[in-house]
């Protein structure tokens, strides 16, 4: 079993769900994004999602285009993430993946990126613009090294498709709310819960929403179909604070602002108040 595997198989035995945050890597630097992690890992995150900053992404919207326009123009790049996260994983109960372009994959071999970042720490890649059908060299590398390969299915994903996707990814299956970009939203589309109810019936692998998801209310209403809730952008926007505003103070907002999101999921219960430490 994979890292990400031995998470849900505890999750599932506690009858709890996983919630599953979203970083960009290096914004505004790759210190914070380590401090970030612990506190996110502290307050009780699963598993943390680790965006690898690129000039081009494809579904992001534009709160974590910008977080990765900002680390990029900095001069973040992916050795010194493997870096950080080499020093940051060891101390780290929640796994790590990296959420990664496959032209990033690509640029650096399939098979290094792989070693390298299980080198470092890190449990399994997101890699939301490979496509199934040219998927194979990397999940075999990556099943091989017992290392999470996770692909998306979304609102128009065709179902037989949705299948196939669903017997190629590793670790869990990250179901797409929305149809579009990233980004905090007041209204999820009310099929969503039938459609993943559906996708949880083809597959034995967690099923984890992500985009569009920021509110404890949101939270609770998806929680009892899916294994897992992911959340970037409303990290991501207010990570962004700390590169003008006082850092500790920062961290301590996105702390809670995290337990408001686990504490709704069930299995959990609300967890006393903490400052940072």
């Amino acid at each position: 079993m994979s890292a990400v595997d031995r998470v849900f198989a505890r999750l599932r035995a506690a009858g709890r769900k996983a919630f599953v945050p979203f970083v960009t890597a290096g914004d505004p630097d790759l210190e914070f994004t380590r401090l970030l992690l612990a506190e996110l890992a502290r307050r009780g995150a699963s598993l943390c999602e680790v965006g690898i900053p690129y000039s081009d992404p494809i579904a992001d919207g534009p709160v974590i285009q910008a977080s990765y326009t900002r680390a990029l123009q900095q001069g973040v790049r992916l050795n010194a993430i493997l870096k950080m996260l080499a020093q940051t994983t060891t101390a780290l109960p929640a796994p790590l993946l990296t959420m990664v372009s496959y032209a990033t994959v690509l640029r650096r071999g399939a098979g290094r990126y792989v070693e390298e970042a299980r080198r470092a720490g890190v449990a399994g890649a997101i890699v939301p613009d490979l496509l199934v059908e040219e998927s194979t060299e990397l999940a075999r590398l990556a099943r091989e090294a017992d290392f999470s390969l996770v692909h998306l299915v979304t609102p128009t994903t065709p179902r037989e498709r949705a299948r196939r996707i669903a017997e190629r990814s590793t670790g869990f299956l990250y179901y797409v709310s929305v149809t579009g970009i990233t980004g905090e939203r007041a209204t999820l589309p009310q099929q969503l819960v039938d459609n993943v109810g559906w996708l949880r019936e083809q597959t034995p692998l967690p099923v984890c929403i992500g985009f569009g998801i920021s509110q404890p209310e949101q939270v609770r209403l998806l929680a009892p179909v899916a294994d897992g809730i992911i959340v970037g952008s409303a990290i991501v926007r207010r990570a962004a604070e700390a590169g003008r505003a006082d850092r500790n103070q920062v961290l301590q907002s996105i702390g809670q602002y995290v337990q408001s999101l686990i504490d709704a999921l069930p299995g959990t219960h609300p967890a006393p108040a903490a400052g940072h430490s």
